[in-house]
C-alpha cells in the first residue's frame, strides 16, 4: 500500500486536492483515506454504540443499508493504518497529522519534516501538477502488514491450486540469555534491498509446488516484541511450502544488504559492519 499525506492550516483545500487524489488513484487500485479529527466524538455516550463501548465492548460495528462504521477505543494512525492494509488497499491519502512521519505534500507555507512536494493552492490545479503528485504517490514505499500480504497471496488467479498458506513472522526478541534488548534499527540500500528481494520471490516461485511468495522486511527502529520480516507462501503442498519458507527465511538474511543495529539496556552496537 502506497501511503501520502496531505497537510496544511485550516481551510487550505485539504480536503479539495484529497478528493482529487483519490479521484485519480481510484482508476489504478483501490483506495482509502484517513482524516484527523481532533475534538470529534464519532460515537458520543447517549448513542446505542456508545453505550456499548461503556459497557466494556472493545469494537463496537454498526451496519446500516448504506455502509457500515467501525468503533475502536484509542486507535492510532498506525492502527488506521493497518487498517486499510488489512482491507486490501493499493492506496491510503491522510488527511492531516501533521506530527507523523508520514510523506507530506503540504498546502502553504506550513514548514513540516518529510515533505514531499508543496502546494501554495488547490484552485485551478493545471493537470501536470496533479499528474507530478500522482507520480510522486507511485514512488512511496510499500507498507504491508502480515494479513495484507496475505489478502494479496489470495488474490492471485493460481491460488485455484493451492493447498496451503503459510507464513514467518520474525520479531524483534527481548531477552538473549542476560541481555535485554530495547529496539532493533535496520538500515538499507533499498532499491538494492528490493531488487535482491524480488530476486528471491522470483527463484522460489520457479520451484515446482510454489504458486506465488511475497516478503516484506521493515527498516527504521523498531521496538523489542515488532514485527521485522514478513514472508508468506502459497503452495500446492505443504512440503513444498515449509521448504520455501524455510529457503526463504536463510536467502533474505545472507542476501539482502540490511543492516542492524542493536539497543540493549547496557549500550548500542551494529550487529554488522555497517558501510
Amino acid at each position: 500500500m502506497k501511503i501520502i499525506s496531505v497537510t496544511g492550516y485550516k481551510k487550505s483545500g485539504k480536503t479539495t486536492l484529497v478528493e482529487q487524489l483519490v479521484r485519480e488513484l481510484a482508476k489504478r487500485g483501490s483506495v482509502g483515506t484517513i482524516k484527523h479529527m481532533p475534538g470529534h466524538d464519532l460515537n458520543p455516550d447517549g448513542t446505542d454504540t456508545g453505550k456499548y463501548m461503556n459497557a466494556g465492548a472493545m469494537a463496537v460495528l454498526g451496519v446500516t443499508s448504506y455502509g457500515s462504521a467501525k468503533f475502536i477505543p484509542g486507535t492510532d494512525l498506525k492502527n488506521a493504518l493497518d487498517e486499510l492494509a488489512n482491507s486490501g488497499m493499493d492506496y491510503a491519502v491522510v488527511e492531516g497529522f501533521k506530527d507523523s512521519r508520514l510523506p507530506k505534500i503540504i498546502l502553504g507555507d506550513l514548514e513540516l519534516p518529510d515533505e514531499v512536494a508543496r502546494l501554495d493552492s488547490t484552485l485551478d490545479m493545471a493537470d501536470e501538477v496533479l499528474t507530478n503528485l500522482l507520480d510522486i504517490i507511485e514512488q512511496q514505499p510499500e507498507y504491508h502488514t502480515l494479513d495484507s500480504l496475505i489478502a494479496k497471496v489470495r488474490q492471485n488467479p493460481g491460488i485455484r491450486e493451492a493447498g496451503a498458506i503459510g507464513s514467518f513472522t520474525g520479531i524483534v526478541r527481548e531477552k538473549t540469555g542476560d541481555m535485554v534488548t530495547k529496539s532493533l534499527e535496520f538500515e538499507s540500500y533499498n532499491e538494492v534491498a528490493a531488487n535482491k528481494i524480488s530476486l528471491i520471490e522470483t527463484d522460489l516461485k520457479a520451484c515446482e509446488g510454489i504458486l506465488d511468495v511475497r516478503i516484506h522486511h521493515r527498516v527504521g527502529r523498531i521496538e523489542a516484541g515488532q514485527d521485522i520480516l514478513y514472508i508468506v507462501v502459497a503452495a500446492s503442498h505443504r512440503q513444498q511450502l515449509f521448504q520455501a519458507l524455510s529457503d526463504a527465511i536463510e536467502r533474505v538474511k545472507a542476501e539482502v544488504p540490511i543492516w542492524k543495529k542493536e539497543y540493549t539496556t547496557t549500550g548500542e552496537f551494529w550487529v554488522q559492519d555497517h558501510p
